[in-house]
């Protein structure tokens, strides 16, 4: 989801300077809501479980692309299916991204220390391919959305000064410890708002607890639908998360955005877009020496998965502070 989140800042600016071209996006049901405010984009639903499952259900699905009559393809993903239907879009302009595997082989193998290009900018370089230049440097962010009644009802009145955090991510080594991460929102519920974000029935159920402590606390996980979610972040002032999707639906709204890095690391480019390099909060990597020791989280050395208990709750507290 994060990764589809950061082709939306990139879907505004090509359209700004092109806003003659018409845009169809091809996406999971589930992601059709990242799209909802880019007015010159069409969503095309894929279903992979059913209507477009295997090689003949991809066949039906580059049917379906050919009769929206498009003129070449931007391949923001560059997998096995989109290099499936590559051959079945034969004859179209077909762009793949450049996901620099190589790079980022070379970054968690520790040859390499520099910043690589960013996700965003390696969609940005597939239109430059297809011959459509543009600059993503001063983005374009829908206005905070106005609550329906159910939203508002559940959470109450939303402040200026309103805080999200969503404490989880897909692997252990990118999340912070929960016993730290309640200090965290133990202090900053004291004189703000806090939402805590997040998915599935176990995160649901420990957040429920956590926000159960405290006045100023509501969990927003597992009551609302994606759209609804994304009203409310949409009137957050900053979300603190880790480096995970909700970090990047924030960003894409142009919300600030605080990241806590674990065994990952924002040289491999996903570092939320448009945010602030001092918003990036790293473990120590004179104790954690080999990170990033993977691109998604996943791989680690033996003693790695306590990398993040080195950030300091006092760090996490001032610059979510500093971005109110």
């Amino acid at each position: 989801m994060g990764d589809v989140a950061m082709t939306v800042p990139v879907l505004a600016a090509f359209s700004k300077a092109h806003p003659t071209i018409r845009i169809t996006v091809l996406t999971k049901k589930q992601f059709a809501p990242l799209f909802r405010d880019l007015q010159m984009v069409t969503v095309i639903l894929a279903d992979f479980t059913a209507t477009h499952k295997g090689v003949y259900g991809l066949y039906k699905l580059s049917k379906q692309i050919r009769n929206t009559s498009v003129d070449a393809v931007a391949d923001l993903h560059n997998v096995l299916r989109t290099k499936i239907l590559r051959v079945f879009l034969l004859g179209l302009n077909f762009v793949q991204m450049d996901k620099g595997r190589s790079e980022k082989k070379a970054l968690i193998s520790g040859n390499l220390r520099a910043p690589l290009r960013t996700t965003p900018q390696r969609y940005t370089d597939v239109f430059r391919r297809l011959g459509f230049d543009f600059d993503i440097d001063n983005p374009l962010f829908p206005a905070a959305k106005q609550l329906d009644a159910t939203v508002a009802r559940e959470i109450g009145e939303l402040s200026k000064s309103i805080i999200g955090i969503a404490p989880f991510a897909a692997y252990a080594p990118k999340t912070y410890p929960l016993s730290k991460m309640e200090n965290v929102i133990f202090e900053l519920q004291k004189e703000n708002k806090v939402l805590l974000f997040g998915g599935g029935p176990n995160e649901t159920k420990l957040l429920k607890k956590i926000a159960s402590k405290h006045l100023n606390v509501f969990c927003v996980a597992g009551i609302f639908d994606l759209n609804q979610e994304l009203d409310i972040i949409s009137n957050l002032k900053v979300m603190l998360s880790m480096d995970s999707s909700n970090g990047h639906m924030a960003a894409m709204l142009g919300v600030n955005v605080v990241t806590l890095w674990g065994v990952t690391h924002p040289f491999a480019g996903f570092a939320p877009f448009g945010q602030l390099d001092k918003n990036n909060l790293l473990s120590d990597q004179k104790k954690y020496p080999k990170i990033p020791t993977s691109i998604y989280g996943n791989e680690y050395p033996e003693g790695y998965e306590l990398a993040m208990e080195t950030i300091p709750v006092e760090s996490i507290i001032k610059t979510v502070k500093d971005n109110l």
